[in-house]
């Protein structure tokens, strides 16, 4: 538990740039906070003292407006930055070095039982406001956009962009920052393609009409 706490705290300060000493992380970081109560409350979780547990992280919630279930199972390095509003499910599991934003929910679709909620892998990084619902995997070094809806598995090295997510590849290349805003967007993309393949019926049916036209002046001349 000790040892994981340290990779949590030594991942704020190499990810985040406005994190200015380790004392600063450790007592003012709501982020750390929540993480730090989960891991107290999953030691008591997997001894079977739940309502202790419970306790715990509904206390946590209070304080810092994270909700972390303490049956989840979290690796190493866990980021989770400003983090208010941020739900995690009982049976959510994540990676190590992963980053949550602001209002992210780990959940699940309702439908399910036993395994609920996603499985990220490591090195995920999930946009402010996403969604991830169901008991699926979204692969090691995958993102999920800002306001994304996720409800199905993303592959690695792969981002999630849109409402239903749709996936957009990287080639096996890790995101090598935290940027949320410059991703495709397959939507746009799509009307692009629609936008031209507009213009080229458009251009058929000019053909056509000038066909239809000329055949017409053919057949006068002929009657005259």
């Amino acid at each position: 538990m000790f040892s994981s706490l340290k990779a949590d705290l030594d991942s704020i300060i190499d990810r985040d740039p406005a994190a200015r000493s380790r004392l600063e992380v450790f007592f003012l970081y709501s982020g750390f906070k929540a993480v730090r109560s989960y891991r107290i409350a999953h030691w008591f979780y997997e001894r079977n003292h739940k309502f202790i547990a419970r306790y715990l992280s509904q206390r946590s919630r209070h304080k810092t407006g994270i909700e972390i279930h303490p049956g989840a199972k979290i690796g190493k390095g866990l980021f989770i930055d400003h983090g208010m509003g941020v739900v995690i499910g009982e049976t959510s599991e994540i990676g190590d070095y992963c980053t949550l934003y602001q209002g992210v929910t780990l959940g699940g679709t309702g439908k399910d039982h036993g395994k609920r909620h996603p499985t990220l892998g490591s090195n995920v990084l999930v946009g402010a406001g996403a969604k991830i619902l169901g008991p699926f995997h979204v692969g090691d070094n995958a993102r999920v956009a800002a306001g994304a809806v996720v409800l199905e598995e993303v592959p690695a090295n792969a981002t999630a962009v849109g409402v239903p997510a749709r996936i957009v590849r990287l080639d096996g290349v890790r995101p090598a920052n935290l940027d949320q805003i410059h991703i495709g967007d397959p939507v746009s993309q799509q009307l692009c393609y629609m936008g031209v393949e507009l213009r080229k019926i458009h251009a058929q049916l000019d053909m056509m009409e000038k066909t239809v036209s000329h055949q017409g002046g053919k057949r006068a001349a002929k009657s005259s």
